[in-house]
């Protein structure tokens, strides 16, 4: 593994703890040697992530849109900065840059590239390790409810486990790095 692609939010969250955690994730990721590749923003959770990481001697690779880009938002001083067109586009990109995926909190946005992400795995579109860096436990009622979909014959047993979770960020990239996908995981349908 050689780049994380890392969601996150554009907001700094209502807790210390969130910030701390993006600064912990960004010092784990230098420190393994792993380029960080993310939506390009200089604000929020995003921001604090990339500056960090480039404070430390990392690479940073960011993908923002044009009118994202227009807003204002994007983070210039990065290792690189790609501007694509659409949001369709910028996740393709940061998707095919990346070797893993790690979901710090974050809104909707978050989640949309997240169940992206979990969804291209269970159609076997690729077999790259999923994290969730669960700081406070944000991500524990999401956990609750994709285990309830389990339970009621949604989603399969398998696909749960294309999913780790961890509240400590060594911990998770650890983890990330030891993934082994499961042979069962493309069978999507009974």
């Amino acid at each position: 593994m050689n780049r994380i692609c890392v969601f996150c939010g554009s907001s700094r969250g209502s807790h210390p703890s969130y910030q701390e955690a993006a600064r912990e994730l960004a010092r784990v990721l230098v420190q393994q040697q792993l380029d960080l590749i993310y939506g390009g923003g200089g604000i929020g959770l995003m921001g604090i992530l990339a500056d960090t990481v480039l404070s430390l001697g990392g690479r940073v690779y960011g993908v923002i849109t044009d009118a994202l880009m227009a807003r204002e938002v994007a983070h210039l001083q990065l290792t690189e900065l790609a501007v694509v067109s659409t949001m369709h586009e910028r996740k393709a990109r940061m998707s095919s840059l990346a070797d893993g995926y790690i979901a710090l909190p974050g809104g909707f946005g978050t989640f949309e590239e997240l169940f992206e992400v979990i969804t291209w795995a269970q159609l076997g579109l690729h077999s790259r390790p999923i994290g969730l860096l669960n700081v406070r436990g944000y991500f524990s009622p999401l956990l609750d409810l994709i285990d309830h979909g389990v339970r009621e014959g949604f989603i399969q047993a398998s696909h749960r486990q294309l999913i780790m979770a961890s509240q400590e960020p060594a911990e998770l990239v650890h983890s990330l790095g030891n993934y082994v996908p499961h042979a069962d995981v493309n069978k999507w349908v009974d």
